[in-house]
């Protein structure tokens, strides 16, 4: 099996990075934003470089959907996995039709409402998870893990 990892830097790269037993043994790469902390982290991994900002950020959203096209049509991985944020829309959206699997973990910090990247990717996401029972109420087939950390 084949993982994209796909995410903002900061918080959102950590969350991915936590589920280590979950890819570490599987062809991977990953997607998110050039900076230091991603670098740092990322270091001797596949990683693809992505356009930021990305919250609200019209060109960057078209920048980065060429970018998911031509990246996952090299890559061509079974699974994506994201906690967001808005660059996992177009890698989501495009992923599907290429036939990957989603995989989307809706932040810790949402206790009782979505985020926009959330309520974006739930229609194309094969398994919606959340880290609190009140965020069940909110996406209709999550699953409830609990937290990551």
């Amino acid at each position: 099996m084949k993982i994209c990892l796909v995410g903002s830097s900061g918080g959102h790269l950590t969350h991915l990075y936590m589920l280590k037993p979950i890819w570490e043994n599987q062809e991977h790469f990953w997607v998110t934003f050039p900076k230091e902390d991603a670098k740092s982290l990322l270091k001797g991994e596949r990683m693809y470089p992505c356009f930021f900002p990305t919250n609200r950020n019209l060109r960057n959203l078209i920048r980065n959907t060429f970018l998911a096209l031509k990246i996952l049509r090299r890559e061509k991985p079974d699974l994506i996995i994201s906690s967001g944020a808005a660059v996992a829309v177009p890698f989501f959206y495009i992923g599907k039709i290429f036939g990957a699997k989603t995989i989307y973990i809706e932040v810790f910090d949402r206790m009782d409402r979505p985020t926009v990247t959330g309520k974006l990717v739930h229609p194309v996401t094969d398994k919606f998870i959340v880290q609190w029972d009140e965020m069940t109420k909110i996406y209709k087939n999550a699953i409830n893990l609990g937290s990551i950390f």
